[in-house]
């Protein structure tokens, strides 16, 4: 992570946890660029004649130095880089982003420069007006931008700045380093004076052979040396749970500072809060009188309240109305389930626990259970931190069976979970306690995509003709959410977007309408127009691609040898693609791709299958994937199998004419 995602984390993290502090004032002063000139150091003659760095091969840029300065005390923390640029896409590193929560921190400071290769220096001049303040849509968050100035490929970039936290709010805040950046780093320094007599923890995921250490004055620090850069591989897991960090954090003196003990006291106050919150007051039971009958089986109700609560405005998809609004409104704040059903309004754990107090008050066995986002990070017990957590699900228990299910998550259909909550680290409740569980992955005929196309060719290779795309599971959720956000016709530009990905060089595709948008337990159906240019003709032939949707060669992992990290495809899924071509008049097949079946043992399936009939050919592909996660020693296989898939895919469709040449 790069130094400005740094001060976000560290903001968000901290503004997470105070949310009231959006009320203060950004303060904001750029200090004079003496104060921070001691920090700067003269370059040696091996940094300026650099050219390209062995620990490195091709990087753009490298860090030669890095440097954290928290000092809890005084309510600030300092940065200071030095980046050698290599390369022209290196130059990108002259502009610098610092992300920060307005009101409660500024940034102040900064001081930097530029040195060329030939020594020579060209100073930073920064004035408040100069610096680029940007917002982030509704949010708090803004940032602060500068670019330093005249970098050539082998420059020096040099700069610093202090991040300050407002100590009307903040008297103290424990510091993340996070070790690895955008690029490889030699050298690096962080250093952490905690506040006085408060207790401290730290949870460090280092390389081997680095420590934290310690001083009779109490701090903290790390001195590193060749750290990689932030690894960028396809398909990976979270960044955010492979990366070198540390975190610190304060605790209570009266948490506990064994792991398990510590687990065991959150878990169990955390489904305490669970139960309160949950509670099936009377409110709750109306409710549930009026939507269920007592003829109704388990199931029944359950689907019945489950569609209910789908039905909540979920201000996570919609928008959180402002203090003003709920004033105006007379809305209360959310302190219990039947808070949000009164004002039929809530984020999507709120809705959640709603469904969890539905099911109680209609007699049926249910747990809460709180999942971590899949797609941000993977659940780490030795983090004692109950904030990994943050997404409500809920157990139901018919007949001994269990079902979890995700009702915060708007148009997801009954029994369905959003992938990023599959396969995810989770506490829950149960008759014996709260532990934690593993919820499970999903197969890939739960995510099913059929796309059927129906194409009329001419004697140029110009072809006419609709396909409709047949989505269900994570697909299907994803286009109804993105509805959900967007009016129609951004819905349809984001979607022919898509499109543009799929279809080959010279063929236009655009969605003409969507069936099934609004019905989350049915098959969502794109249907969508093409026209375009799609054979190469010649006098005699028309040669066109055997695979419509494959001819960009989008196989991924054909291109990467060795695997650092492990592969996250996010779930299991298989997609049919049936392609029918109307030939031209006078023309017949000459040539069609191979009848195949390809296998990773246990993983995977690609099999293509051609039938021709007089006057048309249809072409069909399948590629089913049972896995959702691989092992770095996986990869080997996992690449072959996608090898053999690109190969496939690049077979050809000849079509032959069999009418004379005029004039003959």
């Amino acid at each position: 992570m790069s130094d400005a995602r740094r001060v976000h984390s560290a903001s968000a993290r901290a503004g997470a946890v105070r949310p009231r502090l959006c009320r203060a004032l950004l303060l904001f002063a750029i200090a004079s660029p003496a104060l921070l000139l001691a920090q700067f150091q003269e370059p040696t003659s091996d940094e300026l004649k650099m050219t390209a760095d062995p620990k490195a091969p091709g990087a753009a840029a490298v860090y030669l130095n890095y440097e954290e300065i928290d000092f809890d005390k005084e309510h600030y923390q300092n940065y200071h880089a030095r980046i050698k640029v290599l390369t022209e896409k290196g130059k990108e590193a002259a502009t610098v982003e610092l992300p920060y929560f307005a009101g409660d921190f500024s940034i102040g400071s900064i001081n930097g420069r530029t040195i060329h290769a030939d020594g020579t220096v060209i100073p930073l001049v920064v004035k408040p007006e100069d610096l680029l303040v940007k917002k982030s849509g509704n949010q708090r968050v803004q940032r602060t931008v500068f670019t330093l100035p005249s970098v050539e490929v082998g420059s020096i970039l040099e700069y610093a700045y202090q991040l300050r936290f407002n100590a009307q709010f903040y008297w103290h805040l424990s510091p993340d380093w996070d070790v690895q950046k955008t690029y490889f780093v030699h050298k690096a320094h962080y250093q952490f004076t905690p506040y006085d007599n408060l207790s401290l923890i730290y949870w460090p995921h280092l390389p081997q052979g680095a420590s934290i250490k310690t001083d009779v004055a109490g701090r903290y620090t790390l001195d590193i040396t060749d750290v990689p850069p932030i690894p960028e591989e396809e398909w990976m897991p979270p960044v955010q749970s492979v990366l070198y960090k540390v975190r610190f954090y304060y605790r209570s003196p009266l948490d506990p500072l064994d792991v398990d003990d510590f687990w065991k006291a959150q878990t169990k106050d955390w489904s305490k809060d669970v139960d309160h919150f949950a509670e099936p007051t009377r409110t709750i039971h109306a409710a549930v009188d009026s939507l269920v009958a007592p003829a109704d089986s388990e199931l029944d109700k359950a689907k019945k309240l489950y569609t209910a609560v789908q039905a909540l405005d979920n201000t996570d998809y919609s928008r959180q109305k402002t203090e003003s609004e709920r004033r105006e409104l007379k809305l209360k704040e959310i302190k219990r389930a039947e808070d949000t059903l009164t004002q039929k309004s809530g984020t999507s754990n709120d809705i959640a626990l709603v469904y969890l107090a539905m099911l109680r008050a209609a007699g049926l066995t249910a747990y809460g259970l709180k999942v971590v986002d899949r797609k941000e990070s993977i659940f780490d017990p030795s983090y004692m931190n109950f904030g990994q957590f943050d997404t409500a699900m809920v157990i139901l228990s018919i007949g001994g069976k269990e079902t979890i299910l995700d009702p915060g998550e708007k148009m997801c259909p009954f029994g369905t979970l959003n992938w990023k909550h599959s396969g995810a680290g989770a506490v829950r409740q149960s008759d014996h306690g709260a532990g934690f569980v593993v919820t499970p992955l999903q197969t890939y005929a739960d995510n099913p995509v059929r796309r059927t196309g129906d194409i009329t060719l001419d004697e140029h290779g110009a072809i006419t003709g609709t396909f409709q795309i047949v989505m269900t599971g994570q697909e299907a959720l994803f286009w109804r959410q993105t509805a959900l956000r967007n009016d129609a016709a951004e819905l349809k530009k984001q979607f022919d977007r898509e499109l543009e990905k799929m279809v080959p060089d010279g063929i236009e595709a655009s969605l003409d309408h969507f069936l099934g948008l609004d019905e989350p337990d049915s098959l969502l159906m794109a249907v969508v127009k093409v026209r375009g240019s799609l054979g190469t003709a010649t006098a005699k032939r028309i040669i066109l691609p055997g695979f419509f949707f494959e001819t960009r060669g989008g196989a991924p992992f054909v291109n990467q040898e060795k695997r650092l990290e492990p592969v996250d495809m996010h779930s299991a899924s298989r997609m049919t693609d049936q392609v029918t071509y109307h030939l031209p008049t006078g023309f017949t097949v000459e040539g069609t791709p191979q009848d195949s079946k390809i296998t990773w043992a246990g993983h995977a399936v690609y099999g293509t299958q051609t039938v021709s009939a007089p006057g048309q050919i249809t072409i069909a592909r399948t590629l089913a994937r049972a896995f959702t996660l691989a092992k770095p020693e996986e990869y080997q296989d996992l690449r072959g199998f996608y090898q053999k898939v690109a190969t496939a895919d690049q077979q050809q469709l000849v079509l032959t004419s069999n009418i004379a040449p005029k004039g003959n």
